[in-house]
């Protein structure tokens, strides 16, 4: 965002540019309006309500969609256009894998540059490919999605703040002011996700890990046999922008509870996801280049590891059911590096907003059932794939 400069174009001709280049981004938005103008509240969804299966006679296929950065720069053209950038992206890698199920990986939407009320509009656009196809999802936050506005310094400037004209919400979202920089927070957030998305498997987390949400478990079943489970998919919420970056001691029990309750005697593998890496990626990140047992393509970034270390790790290592830990964050990494017993792996910067110019990609996961396996690749916004590795068998 640095050094950009500021363009008299408002948020209505965001829309609009939206609407020109890439019409993916306000897929589904009227539809959901219609359908959902009848209920005001909404409970979170804290409990099962559907699961997810292999299909038969095939393999379960998960792609990893990290920091998509939508609404950042919102009010200069350059935004508009890596909003519409990050569209084709994860259009050309859905068309390429054909995923059973999309883990939005954290970052969604750059909050600190959105001014509109509720920033839910963002993070419809940025769920709009994959909700198009038909495919169900899930999400975590990350740093960006709730942080406060941060005013540009160029608006202090002799030019001023450029002309603002920001849009009343969709009628489904109803508006008390056109601008706004209060932010929208992680519960309304969530709530407007699982409100107006009948695709969507986001859970809001136990209310006694407040302020942290995206915290739940889901499982993949037997293609035989829905109650049988052959892998858990934590998410957990790593913090940033409304409050610290870290992991809790809290969630770290949550999670040592939650696994005793599902998977007792460890027997059904069990993979992790959520935004910001542990300090343990930073133990077993390459020095220089990328060389085996890691497996990966870039390494032009530095680890930003959470605030502290609360027990998470201790707990997974325990674990011989925890097979691999999926991250986001650094947008130049891109590696798989072996931890004790699990794998610690970066998914692969996908969207156009945030920082770096390294090609954008998305991390696909690969879950066989017999016998199991948990495999992975890199596939890159031009179609290419590299990158490929075992994680478990």
């Amino acid at each position: 965002m640095k050094g950009r400069s500021l363009y008299q174009l408002t948020i209505f001709s965001f829309m609009c540019f939206s609407i020109a280049f890439a019409p993916m981004l306000a897929v589904g938005l009227d539809q959901q309006a219609n359908r959902h103008q009848a209920s005001e509240a909404v409970a979170l969804r804290t409990t099962p309500e559907k699961y997810l299966q292999i299909p038969p006679g095939s393999s379960f296929k998960i792609v990893l969609f990290a920091d998509l950065h939508f609404g950042e720069n919102a009010w200069a053209d350059w935004g508009p256009r890596q909003d519409a950038n990050s569209i084709k992206v994860m259009n050309t890698i859905l068309d390429e894998e054909t995923p059973d199920f999309v883990i939005y990986l954290g970052d969604l939407i750059t909050a600190n540059n959105i001014m509109i009320e509720n920033a839910s509009l963002y993070w419809d656009q940025a769920t709009s490919p994959t909700r198009a196809r038909g495919i169900p999802w899930a999400s975590v936050f990350g740093n960006h999605d709730d942080a406060p506005f941060e005013w540009p310094i160029e608006w202090f400037s002799a030019t001023g703040i450029p002309q603002l004209h920001c849009p009343s919400r969709n009628s489904s979202y109803r508006s008390k002011e056109e601008c706004s920089f209060s932010g929208t927070q992680r519960g309304e957030l969530m709530k407007n996700e699982i409100k107006h998305n009948e695709l969507s498997f986001s859970r809001s987390g136990p209310n006694d890990l407040w302020p942290s949400i995206s915290n739940y478990v889901l499982q993949v079943s037997s293609s035989e046999d829905a109650e049988s489970p052959v892998a858990f998919l934590y998410f957990l919420d790593s913090g940033g922008g409304s409050y610290p970056e870290v992991l809790s001691t809290a969630q770290a029990e949550w999670f040592k509870w939650k696994t005793q309750e599902v998977n007792p005697d460890s027997r059904v593998p069990e993979i992790i996801f959520w935004h910001i890496p542990s300090k343990a990626y930073k133990k077993v990140a390459p020095k220089f280049g990328i060389r085996k047992p890691c497996v990966g393509s870039i390494n032009k970034d530095r680890v930003a590891p959470q605030a502290a270390e609360m027990g998470i790790m201790k707990h997974l290592v325990q674990r011989p059911s925890v097979k691999a830990v999926f991250v986001g964050h650094n947008h130049g990494l891109d590696w798989c590096c072996p931890y004790k017993k699990l794998w610690l792996c970066f998914a692969r910067h996908t969207g156009y907003g945030g920082y770096g110019n390294w090609p954008r990609g998305a991390r696909i996961l690969e879950i066989t059932e017999q016998p199991f396996s948990l495999k992975s690749w890199i596939r890159m916004e031009d179609g290419g794939l590299h990158s490929e590795v075992v994680l478990a068998f």
